[in-house]
Parts: structure tokens; sequence; C-alpha cells
């Protein structure tokens, strides 16, 4: 099964830039538009409208409001989502590609 966004719903993600160390995708959808499973490695997300959706992870829904301008950090994780709401959406998402530090490792490397 292929969980990049930009592959189970291309019509939704779009890639606008990509290096060896991150990618961003610019997601856009409107008023009931839903989202196949994918998954997403650690991620900033900016929202650029409004929303309102319904994410899932398979085994659990959750419904979420978040309004423009906002910045969110977003761990690594798989779901589904549905607008819901009554507005478009317009988000960019800041995938990072580089493995999370160990909580030991900090800015000097690992502590004896």
């Amino acid at each position: 099964m292929a969980t990049d966004p930009a592959v189970t719903d291309p019509d939704l993600y779009k890639v606008i830039f990509e290096n060896d160390r991150v990618r961003v995708l610019e997601y856009r959808d409107r008023p009931g538009d839903r989202t196949h499973p994918h998954r997403h490695p650690d991620s900033v997300m900016y929202t650029l409208s409004s929303f309102h959706r319904r994410v899932s992870d398979g085994s659990r829904s959750m419904d979420v409001d978040i309004p423009s301008g906002e910045v969110r950090w977003l761990g690594a994780q798989q779901h589904s989502g549905h607008n819901v709401g009554e507005t478009p959406t317009h988000s960019i998402f800041v995938e990072l590609k580089e493995p999370a530090c160990s909580p030991s490792a900090g800015v000097l490397g690992p502590q004896p």
C-alpha cells in the first residue's frame, strides 16, 4: 500500500520543494473531500486557512478545528482525513527527512 500522500492523493497534496533534508507539501481540499490512509514523518504544519476536519488513524477518529495562521508540530503519524467543515483547507507541511535525535544526544552528541 502506498503511504506517501503525494501518491495516495495527488489531487490534494503537491510537492512544492524537496531536498535531501526536507520535503514541503502544499495541501488543498474542499468541503467533503477525503484523503486515503497515508503517512507523514515528523513535520511542521502551517495553516493558510481555517479548517474543520475529521482525522482517523484507523481505530480512532478526532475532529480538529484549526485557525488560519497556526503553526503546529506534528509527530510522525499515519492517518486519513475528511473535510467536515464548510470551507476549503489550505496548509503547508514541512516534512523532516532526518531521524529524530535521541533524548540523550543533545547539542554536543551522546553523553557518557
